[in-house]
């Protein structure tokens, strides 16, 4: 009996042992899954806000889809710091997102030894890879055609792309006896070549990310001062910058002195005109609309530093579907970009700008004329265009 009763004593004095270790080793399990799934949440929430970066979101918005994400993932009342760039790591000076995810666990069996709470910490960095850069982005997500090249155009562009966000099966489309040289054709839907088209890439991109608006965050210029106007009467005469309320009505030989001009009517550029201008912003407000004449010799070019550095003519992003058409002779030069992000953009001109540089970007874009267009404008004042993107996890 005593025998018995020693061993029952020592079974009472080692069982919370015995249970502790058994428990530790259960708890230890799943303190192991509740890490690999808290770092899948991680790795979901950095890459949902670098798609988000792709598409040149603010931070607020990045910091919000990632939130979003760890959220739908099992987050629970665990915490989320969201960092772009990142603030540690290999990729702090690059397009990257870094999400850090922090939770604390109950104890179950351990708990008889301590009452404290088990931390886990899970880091992930998505980085974005701009793999080419555009001369030439159809900003339209839906639109049949939204980069169409035809007639007998002839367009060569060096070191640059034809970007179209159009998820149609003919969002971007070659027709007539149009001949087009890029470095690639990339779509986020599908393309129609009707003729041969000459690139460097090794096949043609569809299926892609769209990309950013590369002027989506560029403010919009503010009318300020009184009316200026156009004097029609005049043969020479040359514009100073403000705010033009009933548009421009050009004929004549008409300079634009450097700076910025916004516009509340139309521009038109009537046939025989000449103008110029160099540091040049002209912003089109609402839906108002550009047209030049086939026979007006037009040379302006945008500024090179400053705001709105290398944007020739901007369209306002609250107006709705029209088209603006820009057109000229062979000596006729544009440089800097055209930005219509709710317009067509109809480019029927044979002219480009000083070394090749301009760029077209807008909700679609129609060419039918001849252009050689360079990608390499920074000394111009003119940024790259992000094309398609990639996104993968590095950390």
């Amino acid at each position: 009996m005593a025998e018995a009763g020693n061993v029952a004593t020592l079974f009472a004095l080692t069982l919370p042992v015995v249970v502790g270790g058994a428990g530790l080793g259960v708890e230890t399990s799943y303190w192991y899954y509740s890490s690999l799934r808290l770092q899948a949440t991680a790795d979901a929430a950095a890459y949902a806000g670098a798609v988000e970066k792709s598409w040149g979101s603010d931070t607020a918005t990045i910091t919000t889809a990632a939130t979003t994400s760890a959220a739908e993932n099992g987050l629970g009342t665990g915490t989320i710091t969201v960092h772009t760039p990142p603030t540690s790591g290999a990729y702090t000076t690059q397009k990257a997102v870094e999400v850090i995810l922090n939770q604390n666990l109950d104890r179950m069996f351990t708990s008889i030894f301590t009452s404290s709470k088990v931390p886990e910490k899970a880091r992930a960095v998505a980085l974005v890879t701009d793999a080419s850069k555009a001369c030439v982005l159809a900003l339209s997500q839906s639109a049949s055609q939204a980069a169409l090249f035809s007639g007998s155009t002839s367009v060569k562009l060096n070191g640059c792309s034809v970007m179209s966000n159009s998820a149609a099966s003919d969002a971007l489309k070659v027709q007539g006896a149009s001949g087009l040289q890029a470095d690639c054709l990339i779509t986020v839907g599908g393309m129609v070549l009707n003729n041969p088209v000459t690139t460097t890439c090794t096949s043609k991109i569809t299926q892609a990310l769209p990309a950013s608006d590369p002027f989506g965050s560029l403010p919009a210029p503010t009318a300020s001062g009184g009316c200026k106007n156009v004097n029609g009467n005049k043969t020479t005469q040359t514009l100073q910058p403000g705010t033009y309320c009933s548009g421009m009505n050009l004929g004549g030989n008409v300079t634009f002195a450097p700076g910025v001009y916004v516009l509340q009517g139309n521009m038109k550029i009537n046939a025989g005109a000449m103008i110029s201008g160099s540091g040049v912003t002209i912003y089109m407000s609402g839906s108002n609309t550009v047209s030049m004449n086939g026979n007006a010799t037009v040379t302006m070019s945008a500024p090179t530093s400053g705001t709105y550095s290398g944007v020739l003519f901007y369209g306002d992003r609250t107006g709705t579907t029209t088209q603006s058409t820009f057109n000229g002779t062979a000596t006729s030069s544009l440089t800097g970009a055209i930005y219509f992000p709710k317009q067509q953009v109809n480019y029927l001109g044979n002219f480009s700008g000083k070394n090749g540089c301009t760029q077209v970007v807008a909700d679609t874009i129609q060419w039918s004329g001849n252009s050689n267009i360079n990608q390499d404008c920074s000394s111009l004042g003119m940024k790259d265009i992000p094309a398609t993107t990639s996104i993968r996890l590095v950390e």
